[in-house]
């Protein structure tokens, strides 16, 4: 048996970390027909989708935060000032995003995470379904993975 000593590092510059990104996404990509015929078109690529809402003082209500990729958009935050919570802005602010998804970028499906102290309630009341629990992820907590097909 060979032996080979390598040294392992954890933080690196950021040319180094670039070419790790892209030798990553390289590899991965070679070893899959998926990944490989979606390489160059616009849908290799994650576009920012972001929706926001102003209150009448132009104060932020409340806004969300994700990107689409393919043909999914991935919700990454979703949030609404506490005073302005119950009245539908939750439920406005995704289903703009889910439309836009939907409508300007070609997206059939949509997943996010949620904690169970946060919204898994409300999430599935708008046809999401859970598609992955992760218990004590943190520690004392639940992680909930959510998926929903658009229209």
């Amino acid at each position: 048996m060979v032996s080979r000593m390598f040294r392992l590092e954890t933080e690196v510059d950021r040319t180094r970390r670039d070419l790790l990104r892209s030798r990553l996404l390289d590899t991965n990509t070679a070893a899959s027909p998926i990944l490989r015929a979606l390489r160059g078109t616009p849908a290799e690529r994650e576009a920012p989708l972001h929706v926001w809402a102003m209150d009448p003082a132009g104060e932020l209500a409340g806004g969300l935060v994700g990107h689409t990729w393919t043909t999914w958009l991935h919700v990454t935050y979703l949030w609404v000032d506490e005073r302005h919570r119950g009245t539908g802005l939750g439920t406005n602010l995704l289903t703009e995003a889910e439309r836009l998804a939907r409508e300007e970028r070609g997206c059939r499906r949509v997943r996010l995470e949620t904690w169970d102290f946060q919204a898994p309630g409300f999430y599935k009341k708008l046809g999401y379904e859970v598609a992955c629990v992760i218990e004590d992820y943190p520690p004392g907590l639940t992680e909930f993975t959510l998926t929903k097909r658009l229209g």
